[in-house]
């Protein structure tokens, strides 16, 4: 359908319609309403990308995602920017439609949502009463749905629970959780019970918390019903620790202390103990008896320095607890690192009672932790961090970055051909490599810098508050730097590298999408050529995600049978008949249309569909020309063969088990190779196409010319053919290059007894061209294009 039939179409509808290429993503049409809510002139908006319409980022992904072809029919709401900089915020639907057979698009609505403002400030007015009543309560309240998400929570409970301002600004359910462990004594009897209450929805529960800072609460826990059904919790927290302290200590103790698997001390308002528990004396030795009227400075300063006791000591008293670790020595002189909390509990007229001590082994953690840590944060070959600690160290520069309303670059390096190392001389090899690429990186970068491994030949550079001007001295450094031949066991070679680079927050606000960034500009970066550096720009993952789409629908196409051949006919220019037929790959997509094969192809050979694709054709061209000659018509069936495809190790094996299965004669087909793939492992190459042509398998060479035409395989190789390209026959007669050219290219092969067919033969006086230059064969529009196989009967059989 044209552009102004879809601009007629979409014209009348109140709602604001765009019209979208599901490949390109730019703007086919827009109607008055769209031109008129955005405030920009009629016709304006045709050819751009829609992704120019999005005013926030997560627009931008939302258009990644529809790249990628992960939606079909999706509502979403969203922000589009007037041509005034102001920004209204919409209602979308995206809608994948087809257009006539063969083609599709996207049918955008766009509805204005001020009018819905007003109905959602009465609902804020509604919420806000019931928060009022929330915040009345005398207990504080907590209240979650049943997975344990939080819901709401009051004031009160914050004070009790003495949340940080930080954790009451965020919705960071998992930091307040883990505020609320950190706050609990015995944290692991906290958690098991917590786990008890949510794995029953219905239970009602009460419960005593101790906490560290001295405080004691009670919580009940009830279901929340709404129509009958639970639904979540309402726990409530009421303080306790007046009334606790009131009962006798004796009871206390037991209660709290004896089963404790902390080593636990009480002392009097003078810092004297006055008891402790089993599990004291299990870790350090000593009886209570031997510990009673001693002080913690007696207990720790035996292995600690004084003056730190004396520090901690003085915290305690003035912020009421101290944690921490400490070295000290058991009994029988054995020194041990020990994790300490010292609380001091007072009355409500802030008097000492007494302080309260826990502390735990902690030795066998700290050297486990130690090591733990460097294996978790370090490349195993290269000593280099890894992608956790890249991670934090991300985090960081983001944190520093937003709080100086600064920029840091982050560099994606990955080796060019660096499998070529491994294949041929050895992975150990391949690792020696790898720590010469590490020693040359570090000295590419500040001390203030991070070079990390992710794995394999992959790098990442985190340049700490560097700007574009910034990472391009870096990247240049670093192409500079790996430019330098390395010498390894009497071998002298280059390895170089291909760059991308992503700048924050510009280009991500986090780790995952700062480094898809900079992998998606190294991308282009090996597409273009390798060994050079490219910064990320936002259509490089639409394109991206544009070609994963095409590789999805191949694989869907091959899988549901979506791929059909056409048939070329091929003519002998002596006598006029038809000799065969070249088979060409067709595919119409169900949402895309009509897709060339110069669109997927290349495509196809990137990701490696192209074989299951090639086999198919083989399979299927092979089947038509054994029909075809049964029926009693002489037909040379010839189609094109991938590189890739070519190369697996049973390509020749397969071949001959075809022409076993559909009983054709071998000299009736014609593999056309590039040029490409002879040139690659020659004498592997050779071998194949010397057990093909035993075969009896008639071998040719596709687009002569256009690759790197060499004479020395021309003669090595057993091919009987050339074709020569489209592109030399275009402007025959009149053009004197490809004159030239095609002449060189007939006298050439028939000077080395081989036959010659050109393609892209559409006039007459191109045929009568050739004619005259003893050209042997030619197929095109002029005597007819590739057609379905039920029309090539029909027209010519």
């Amino acid at each position: 359908m044209k552009a102004h039939q879809l601009q007629a179409l979409i014209e009348g509808m109140l709602e604001a319609v765009i019209l979208v290429d599901p490949i390109t993503l730019r703007i086919l049409a827009a109607n008055r309403a769209v031109h008129g809510l955005l405030k920009v002139p009629e016709e304006s908006l045709r050819g751009k990308g829609i992704v120019e319409l999005a005013a926030a980022p997560e627009d931008v992904f939302f258009w990644e995602d529809v790249a990628a072809g992960l939606s079909e029919n999706i509502y979403s709401e969203t922000l589009l920017e007037c041509s005034d900089k102001t920004v209204v915020q919409v209602e979308r639907r995206v809608s994948l439609v087809r257009v006539g057979m063969d083609n599709s698009i996207f049918v955008v609505a766009v509805r204005d949502r001020t009018s819905q403002k007003q109905t959602e400030n009465e609902l804020e007015k509604l919420i806000a009463e019931l928060r009022a009543t929330l915040e009345s309560t005398a207990d504080g309240i907590l209240v979650t749905d049943l997975d344990g998400a939080i819901r709401s929570y009051n004031h009160l409970f914050a004070d009790l629970w003495g949340l940080p301002d930080e954790l009451m600004t965020q919705r960071d359910d998992a930091a307040i959780y883990a505020w609320m462990d950190k706050c609990m004594i015995d944290a692991d009897r906290y958690t098991e019970r917590l786990g008890t209450i949510s794995r029953s929805p219905l239970m009602e529960a009460s419960d005593v918390l101790v906490l560290r800072s001295g405080k004691i609460l009670e919580r009940v826990t009830l279901p929340q019903y709404a129509r009958g059904r639970p639904i979540g919790r309402v726990y409530s927290y009421r303080d306790i620790t007046q009334k606790l302290a009131d009962e006798a200590r004796l009871q206390l103790a037991a209660k709290v202390f004896e089963s404790s698997t902390d080593a636990i001390f009480i002392t009097d308002r003078d810092q004297r103990i006055i008891t402790t528990n089993p599990s004291f004396e299990r870790l350090s030795g000593y009886t209570e008896s031997e510990m009673q009227r001693k002080t913690p400075r007696d207990f720790f300063a035996a292995e600690s320095n004084v003056d730190l006791i004396d520090q901690l000591l003085a915290k305690l008293e003035k912020d009421g607890c101290w944690e921490g670790e400490l070295w000290n020595r058991r009994k029988n002189g054995h020194a041990y690192l020990c994790m300490i909390t010292l609380v001091k509990v007072q009355d409500d007229h802030n008097k000492t009672l007494h302080y309260i001590g826990f502390f735990k082994d902690r030795t066998e953690t700290h050297v486990a932790k130690q090591k733990i840590e460097e294996l978790a944060f370090s490349d195993a070959l290269t000593g280099l961090p890894n992608r956790l600690l890249l991670s934090e160290r991300i985090k960081q520069s983001i944190m520093i970055s937003g709080r100086d309303n600064s920029s840091f670059a982050v560099l994606f390096l990955d080796l060019d051909h660096f499998k070529q190392i491994n294949d041929s001389l050895g992975h150990q090899f391949g690792d020696r490599v790898l720590l010469e690429v590490t020693e040359r990186l570090k000295k590419c970068i500040r001390q203030v810098d991070t070079a990390a491994r992710l794995g394999g030949d992959e790098f990442v550079l985190l340049l700490h508050e560097a700007d574009a001007a910034g990472a391009e001295v870096c990247a240049q450094r670093v192409l500079e730097e790996l430019s330098v031949p390395i010498n390894l066991e009497g071998m002298s070679f280059t390895v170089t590298s291909s760059i991308g680079i992503a700048l924050f927050p510009d280009d991500g606000t986090n780790m995952d999408d700062l480094i898809k960034n900079a992998d998606s500009a190294m991308y282009h970066v090996k597409e273009r050529g390798r060994s050079d550096f490219r910064f990320y720009q936002r259509q490089m993952n639409i394109g991206l995600l544009s070609r994963m789409k095409l590789d999805h629908a191949m694989r869907q196409a091959l899988e549901h049978h979506r791929f059909r051949l056409h048939y070329q006919p091929q003519i002998n220019l002596s006598t006029g008949e038809i000799f065969g037929v070249e088979a060409l790959l067709r595919w119409n997509d169900k949402d895309l249309g009509e897709i060339g094969p110069a669109q997927f192809i290349p495509i196809a050979e990137e990701t490696g569909v192209i074989v299951p694709i090639g086999n198919w054709v083989m399979q299927t061209a092979i089947s038509q020309a054994a029909q075809w000659n049964r029926a009693g018509y002489s037909l040379r069936m010839g189609f094109n063969v991938s590189a890739l495809q070519f190369q697996q190790a049973n390509f020749v094996e397969s071949i001959a088990a075809t022409l076993e299965e559909h009983q054709l004669s071998p000299d009736k087909i014609e593999l056309e190779l590039t040029e490409s793939v002879l040139i690659r492992d020659v004498e592997e190459n050779l071998k194949k196409l010397e057990s093909l042509a035993k075969l009896g398998v008639k071998l040719s060479i596709d687009d002569f010319g256009t690759g790197y035409s060499s004479l020395s395989y021309l003669k090595r190789f057993p091919i009987h053919k050339l074709k020569i390209d489209r592109s030399f026959i275009d402007e025959l007669p009149t053009d004197e290059s490809d004159v030239a050219i095609v002449t060189a290219i007939i006298h050439l092969a028939h000077a080395m007894k081989l036959q010659v067919i050109a393609e892209g033969v559409e006039t007459e006086e191109q045929k009568n061209f050739l004619l005259d230059l003893h050209c042997d064969e030619f197929q095109g529009y002029l005597f007819s294009p590739a057609i379905s196989a039920s029309e090539f009967e029909e027209k010519f059989l």
